[in-house]
């Protein structure tokens, strides 16, 4: 049986810009960081206002922890020849919560779907290779609930399994948030269900 993958992969800040040259058209590769539609729209803009000039400005982009949503948009290139190129780049290196934009400055001579294609994939493979790539755990956050006399028990278990805790709100009536990496949840749920005095919730 396959296990669900608990991990993805993003890049930490913006790439720096990179150019491929075809035939006296110029592309010029971005990636970024986003975790919005409204974030890649104002990414998008930005690039507009700074290559007025360009001809077209075409991107993908992929969001969520779990590769949820994806766009591919060809700006008026020929249909798949440039938004889809892209986005295989975004499959290739298996990455999420990330926008690439090629900004094409039209040379005076026509490429053909074929080279556009080309240019459009190397373009965004350029801007991804020169993007620092992580990999991060997809986690799920529990609120744990206990009175303060139970607080030893629940900190070796916290200490045991090696959690984090987000936050934690240490009275008579003691609240912690902690984050469990996704493929350990089910477990860690079922030790505090079964820790006498302690309630768990998944937020």
């Amino acid at each position: 049986m396959e296990t669900e993958k608990d991990t993805y992969k993003t890049i930490v800040k913006p790439s720096q810009e990179v150019l491929y040259k075809d035939r006296g058209s110029k592309f010029f590769g971005y990636a970024f960081p986003v975790a919005s539609e409204i974030e890649i729209k104002n990414h998008i803009d930005q690039l507009k206002k700074s290559h007025f000039n360009a001809r077209h400005w075409c991107y993908a982009w992929q969001l969520g922890k779990s590769y949820d949503s994806f766009r591919a948009n060809d700006d008026g290139e020929p249909s798949n020849s440039a938004g889809m190129p892209i986005y295989g780049q975004l499959q290739s290196f298996d990455i999420t919560n990330c926008l690439v934009v090629v900004v094409r400055y039209f040379g005076g001579t026509k490429l053909g779907v074929g080279r556009l294609i080309q240019a459009y994939k190397a373009a965004a493979k350029m801007a991804l290779e020169a993007s620092k790539i992580v990999e991060r755990t997809i986690d799920v956050s529990f609120l744990l609930k206990f009175d303060y006399p139970e607080m030893n028990t629940v900190m070796r278990i916290i200490k045991d399994e090696k959690l984090s805790i987000d936050s934690q709100k240490l009275e008579m009536n003691c609240e912690i948030k902690i984050s469990v990496r996704k493929k350990e949840a089910q477990k860690i749920e079922d030790i505090f269900n079964n820790t006498y005095k302690v309630s768990i919730k998944k937020l």
